[in-house]
């Protein structure tokens, strides 16, 4: 996701890395990359002008603070190029911003018109929001007014089924309009606080499509209006969304498939060409993939810093607090299975796609675009092909054992070895770092948390990097090698030490005599 923007931003950040002042001439330099990396991601001209002639005014005209607190009151060192990086962060929140996920209601109900060109996701997109709403309590119902596009109907049918919300369909012949009216006296009968309207779309703008979505905001008096927008479409999406704005009065914007879009475009300059805000992004395809946008976190991966608030977000959705609060705990006593691990991985599935997941971890967010979904198959695969006894005590995995799993995962016998060693590195390291004395006990204040868990869940990262087997080869922190194959080497150096040692001896002897 916006890799091309993000790629400008980090070649910034690394030309102004040990500077000792900022001045003009740096600062052009380094938004000469922040320059064409908005360009080449599709940004209107007029706006990365704009943007950048902020950044370079607050860059030079703010005083940079050398010593400054965090939120705990300790004082820490700031250097010019951080302070460079804070300015970046805070002008692309402006240029996104502000944050307005609201949705307004009318006569107790929260009804919303989607409007938008086919095959931008508008119907998927329905599905999404009525999920979304049912998650706050609310009890939803669809609405079919796509009459023209082939199997609309049926697909909104079969989204509604698979998460329990109706579907109102048109009798034959019935207009758009004249659906959605019927459908806004139907929900107010069976009790119904929120409704979508899933209008149709045209492959292009025309008055049409105007005049039939004027005619349902007449009839239906949708308290909002939300445009839906595929992000690949760069600056035209941007174009299509001022020329909908120009007709038809928007109250938010749905970016769709940004998760599939390295430019990003149309996310960085939609709020700023047309004045409505990013209300939602919706990723991926499943109906739980939509999230509210929140211009801070998206500014931070942008950045790449990761987004915290949005990891945990996606973490609270598909987790049990007190089951992952117990696991935890085990973790931190060394009592942690490949069965357990299995637990993990599924979880980190339901997080979403695996990329999207790293590109919210902090420091791993630059590097996410190094992840392979196919790995995480291949190391579930490998812990599916073991006995229950393997899964729960890896120790008893022999070499024979291993052959076996192997022949059952389509994997090496090499891929299971190394797996079980990052495996069992993990495990000892969690023990230790949870034992009296180990590094968690030494943060003021941890101790007390430590008998209840951390409600924190393992980080993937410490045993799915790295090697064949990994999920992000040669990522810092992890080790590319099994433990077998470091000690072979080591004893090899050792042995060469060795032998040059006693040449040099023998040399000088010779010398001697």
């Amino acid at each position: 996701m916006l890799e091309t923007v993000s790629q400008g931003f980090q070649a910034a950040t690394e030309r102004l890395r040990g500077v000792r002042e900022l001045h003009e001439s740096n600062i052009d330099e380094a938004l000469s990359n922040v320059r064409m990396s908005l360009l080449e991601a599709d940004v209107d001209f007029a706006v990365v002008k704009d943007f950048l002639a902020r950044v370079k005014d607050r860059a030079l005209g703010e005083k940079v603070e050398t010593r400054t607190r965090d939120a705990s009151g300790r004082t820490i060192k700031t250097t010019p190029g951080q302070h460079f990086v804070k300015v970046c962060e805070d002008e692309l929140i402006d240029l996104m911003g502000p944050v307005d996920t609201s949705l307004e209601r009318a006569a107790g109900a929260t009804s919303i018109m989607l409007a938008g060109l086919q095959g931008v996701g508008k119907t998927t997109v329905a599905a999404k929001l009525a999920r979304h709403l049912q998650k706050q309590g609310r009890k939803p119902m669809l609405v079919a007014a796509d009459t023209y596009r082939p199997a609309a109907v049926e697909q909104l049918m079969t989204l509604g089924t698979s998460i329990g919300v109706p579907v109102h369909i048109g009798l034959e012949g019935e207009a758009p309009p004249q659906i959605c009216e019927r459908a806004r006296q139907r929900a107010r009968s069976e009790g119904h606080d929120a409704i979508i309207y899933d209008t149709a779309g045209r492959l292009a703008l025309d008055d049409g499509l105007m005049a039939e979505l004027e005619q349902i905001k007449s009839l239906a008096a949708p308290a909002n209006t939300l445009l839906v927008c595929d992000a690949l479409m760069g600056r035209d999406a941007v174009n299509v969304a001022q020329a909908f704005s120009e007709r038809i009065p928007l109250d938010g914007v749905v970016l769709t498939k940004l998760d599939g879009d390295a430019r990003g475009g149309a996310a960085l300059a939609i709020k700023a060409v047309t004045g409505v805000p990013i209300k939602f992004l919706g990723t991926g395809e499943t109906v739980e993939r939509l999230e509210e946008f929140r211009p801070e976190g998206l500014a931070s991966r942008i950045l790449g810093m990761g987004d915290v608030v949005g990891l945990v977000r996606d973490f609270e959705e598909v987790v049990d607090e007190k089951q992952a609060e117990a696991d935890a705990e085990r973790m931190l006593k060394g009592q942690f299975t490949l069965e357990d691990l299995l637990t993990q991985l599924r979880t980190i599935q339901k997080m979403g796609p695996l990329r999207e997941v790293f590109s919210k971890m902090p420091m791993f967010g630059s590097m996410a675009d190094k992840v392979e979904e196919s790995e995480l198959a291949k190391v579930e695969s490998m812990i599916h092909s073991m006995t229950r006894q393997e899964r729960n005590s890896p120790d008893v995995i022999n070499k024979s054992r291993a052959d076996r799993i192997a022949g059952g995962s389509g994997r090496k016998p090499k891929e299971v070895l190394e797996l079980l060693d990052r495996f069992k590195q993990m495990r000892e390291m969690m023990g230790s770092l949870g034992k009296p004395g180990g590094l968690l006990s030494r943060i003021p204040g941890m101790d007390s948390m430590m008998g209840a868990g951390t409600g924190g869940a393992m980080d993937p990262s410490a045993l799915l990097a790295g090697g064949p087997g990994g999920l992000m080869p040669g990522m810092p922190g992890a080790s590319a090698q099994p433990r077998s194959v470091r000690a072979t080497k080591q004893r090899k150096n050792k042995r060469q030490q060795a032998r040059k040692s006693r040449q040099k001896s023998r040399g000088k002897k010779k010398k001697k005599k």
